[in-house]
């Protein structure tokens, strides 16, 4: 059997350049947008976990890493005690992912925060890092998480895979070396073992709760993999570009170069959030129906007709008109259509089992039609037109829907949506206590602080 020659330190490997990126990356580094940006996403993170922490599947995953036992090292947040830094970083990871309230990035509409904040936050409250250094690892693990789904995407996506845990456990783990202190060569170690235990698949709609899984695996193993590499173990520096690396075993076309191109300069960071309760792409489609809803005062009961275009990325994704449980109403572009319209909102109250049977919603549902429309300028992009039953017909196309780079959430309404999910857990005292915290970060000398507020008060 040939094995493969060694690698040459002439020229560094990906791995190699990227650990020395970030080994030198520290709070100089941080722009005020870059700044400004995590700390956004640190809100919404902690809104979103708080809220998600108390649905089904966040309460399964508080659970399991309570009864797995251990040191008592970070915080399952909206719940009680804490637990081993890496069964935080499962949990949490999981809590976060549990509303479709998460973030999104712009070209693949992955999730940077339930990876990368879940992994740093159990790491840093393990450690007692300060607020100044969890910003520089957030800013460095979504980077990181966002150049390699540059390099890989949208093959990654098409053959099947899920960006969010496949791309997030990198990011993950140079979270947790920036706050453990890993040298550059640990860091590449680190990186490898990283792209050992990648995995993650799109196969996670339906009825159940696998999607809300994906992300917890990514957290604990970027745990995992500074860990290991920071007490001495090593790992592959030719993981992304190797013949059997990540690149050639998640994609059948990439763009390597995109994981190092302009190492120099100032990394752009494009965060957008959400807020509809569903997935990314869906947002689009209820931004159509609340426009016309809106404008035209919309009687729900008049509509004969509606037919949604969507651009082929992803026309052919979201189209079950009878979603069994809210997970898969959560993935539905005519059951989220039709609330929306029903309701005026697309928040995670409207979706949730009892309302699946209503027939109005039914009625709804069943009557959109959805078409392919290559001509729509982008993947995300959504027309509807809708039909009254006096022969009016209104039609409404969004491009970028509220929450994108280009129509944005801004400051007061992600202070909005925070408390809106937030207060029914921890109360209107300790809401304000922990968002205030939140917002003043870089004054925090203990992350630990800052996390045991995110738990309810003990009764």
């Amino acid at each position: 059997m040939k094995h493969a020659e060694p690698h040459s330190t002439d020229a560094p490997t990906l791995a190699e350049r990227l650990g020395e990126h970030f080994n030198r990356q520290d709070a100089a580094s941080l722009t005020s947008e870059t700044r400004r940006a995590v700390k956004r996403l640190l809100l919404d993170y902690i809104g979103v976990a708080v809220a998600g922490s108390q649905t089904e599947s966040g309460s399964v995953a508080r659970q399991f890493a309570a009864i797995t036992g251990g040191h008592e090292e970070s915080t399952l947040i909206g719940g009680q005690g804490r637990v081993p830094a890496m069964q935080a970083a499962f949990a949490n990871a999981i809590s976060s992912h549990s509303v479709e309230l998460d973030d999104i990035d712009v070209l693949a509409l992955f999730h940077f925060s339930p990876p990368v904040y879940s992994a740093a936050l159990a790491v840093g409250e393990q450690l007692g890092a300060s607020g100044e250094q969890l910003l520089v690892a957030l800013a460095a693990g979504c980077e990181m998480m966002e150049r390699l789904s540059n390099a890989a995407n949208w093959s990654l996506r098409n053959r099947g895979y899920h960006t969010t845990p496949t791309c997030g456990v990198f990011g993950a783990t140079i979270a947790a070396a920036k706050l453990q202190g890993l040298s550059s060569t640990q860091t590449v170690s680190a990186l490898g073992m990283a792209g050992a235990s990648a995995s993650g698949l799109m196969e996670m709609y339906g009825p159940s709760m696998q999607k809300r899984f994906n992300p917890a695996p990514a957290a604990r193993n970027g745990v995992t993999a500074a860990t290991m590499a920071g007490l001495g173990f090593t790992g592959a520096a030719t993981i992304f570009e190797g013949e059997r690396g990540f690149l050639a075993a998640f994609t059948d076309q990439n763009q390597p170069e995109r994981l190092v191109e302009n190492l120099d300069q100032p990394y752009p960071l494009e965060i957008e959030f959400k807020p509809y309760s569903c997935a990314r792409p869906i947002h689009n489609a209820i931004d159509c129906a609340l426009d016309i809803r809106r404008k035209h005062k919309v009687d729900v009961s008049r509509i004969v007709s509606m037919e949604m275009a969507r651009h082929p990325d992803w026309a052919l994704y979201h189209q079950n008109a009878r979603p069994s449980t809210y997970h898969e109403a959560q993935v539905s572009v005519p059951y989220s259509v039709a609330v929306a319209l029903a309701d005026g909102q697309a928040l995670f109250e409207q979706y949730n089992d009892q309302r699946l049977s209503e027939p109005e919603l039914l009625r709804l549902s069943d009557m959109l039609r959805i078409t392919v429309d290559a001509s729509l300028p982008r993947g995300v992009s959504c027309r509807l037109v809708m039909e009254m039953d006096d022969g009016t017909r209104h039609v409404s196309q969004v491009d970028y829907p509220k929450g994108s780079i280009q129509n944005p959430m801004d400051d007061s309404e992600l202070r909005a949506k925070f408390d809106s999910l937030a207060l029914p857990v921890l109360g209107a005292s300790r809401s304000a206590e922990l968002a205030a915290a939140i917002l003043a970060v870089e004054d925090c000398r203990n992350i630990g602080e800052l996390m045991r507020l995110t738990q309810p008060v003990a009764r």
